[in-house]
């Protein structure tokens, strides 16, 4: 058993050598959010630290929300010449776009990795899993994104029992202003939202709306909701910009968030952490922008004769965390320049032969 490690460990340096003198690993991630939506360029600067880490050529694209432009970004990167192509794309299914791009790159030598949002159960019984019916589709990898749903639900209904924000029915009322309703990781969110209302017998969900992730869509939606719920005063929200747009509003109406009405939201933007620190905020989650990041790892060690397939092609991992006011300043602290202070090499299963199973959870960088 130890003669066939060593021989492992040799196989694999030697693979390394190969791989690293020909060149530098290529990969292009086509970020489906806009060039300054915080979330999305938050997980491309920890991409690009991961990268740097690895010795790996990142390029990022943006498709500034727009479905048919992350479709046209395939289409550009298919029509290079083969010596400029890269050797990796990552992408997200969001807006159901993955099958099409899936099917884009079929044949372009270009191997695809599924990152953020992958299939719903529907498109994985018409398309299938990794390395099926889309051979160059390697692999996937997402956070569990029910869990941010649960944990941010959780937190506000206790935020509400504790400030008696019950109405006059006895009962707590919550609004909710979800992502989106086809991208896997805003339905997951919702479904852990709902599994935290099944536990709650005092809390009624007065009504669940869309914002299309935006901060101006949540503040015109969260006008009318609160028209007509005027006895609501916890509202959940599918990411930080929504929550912050419907703060937003209620200030303009003369309600104080934290006061007169609490809010949830997921995501690690600045202002997000300042709101929870102030207590504008009764909760926030966060740590999944890192999946991308992680997802290099992945490659990283395929690249080099890795297969991550030893853990299974499609991946959720756990990478959420409830942050405390305590932990928002541990955050700042140590990310507020960027992410180059992670090893993610530590990380791969290539460099640390010990590794036999990938961890990504967020809380120990805040350690």
């Amino acid at each position: 058993m130890r003669s066939f490690s060593w021989v492992r460990c040799l196989v694999l340096a030697w693979a390394v050598v190969l791989a690293g003198s020909a060149h530098a690993v290529s990969v292009v991630f086509i970020n489906p959010g806009k060039s300054d939506e915080i979330y999305w360029v938050t997980a491309a600067q920890a991409m690009a630290a991961a990268a740097r880490s690895l010795g790996l050529e990142l390029e990022v694209q943006y498709a500034q929300r727009d479905p048919l432009r992350m479709l046209a970004l395939a289409r550009a990167l298919v029509a290079r010449p083969q010596a400029q192509r890269p050797d990796y794309v990552v992408f997200s299914n969001d807006s159901a776009t993955g099958a099409e791009l899936l099917r884009l790159f079929d044949g372009s030598g270009i191997r695809c990795f599924m990152a953020f949002s992958g299939f719903t159960a529907a498109e994985e019984q018409q398309w299938g899993k990794p390395r099926q019916h889309f051979k160059q589709w390697i692999g996937s990898l997402e956070p569990l994104a029910e869990k941010a749903g649960y944990i941010t639900g959780k937190a506000l209904i206790q935020a509400g029992r504790t400030a008696h924000a019950q109405a006059a029915d006895g009962k707590l009322h919550l609004l909710a202003i979800g992502g989106d309703r086809s991208t896997i990781s805003s339905v997951r969110r919702n479904q852990g939202l709902r599994r935290a209302l099944a536990e709650a017998n005092d809390v009624v969900l007065d009504q669940m709306v869309y914002a299309g992730w935006s901060r101006e869509r949540a503040a015109e939606k969260s006008a009318w909701l609160y028209d007509r719920y005027p006895a609501a005063r916890l509202l959940w929200a599918g990411n930080d910009l929504i929550a912050l747009g419907a703060m937003q509003t209620l200030e303009q109406r003369g309600g104080q968030p934290g006061k007169s009405m609490w809010f949830s939201g997921i995501n690690t933007s600045a202002e997000a952490m300042q709101a929870l620190k102030s207590g504008r905020l009764a909760a926030l989650a966060g740590g999944h922008f890192m999946a991308g990041a992680w997802a290099l790892v992945m490659l990283y060690d395929y690249h080099h004769g890795h297969d991550f397939a030893d853990e299974g092609v499609q991946l959720e991992r756990p990478m959420f965390v409830l942050f405390t006011p305590a932990m928002a300043e541990k955050f700042e602290a140590r990310f507020g320049q960027g992410y180059d202070s992670v090893d993610f090499r530590r990380y791969s299963k290539v460099l640390n032969q010990v590794t036999n199973r990938y961890s990504f959870e967020f809380a120990p960088l805040l350690r």
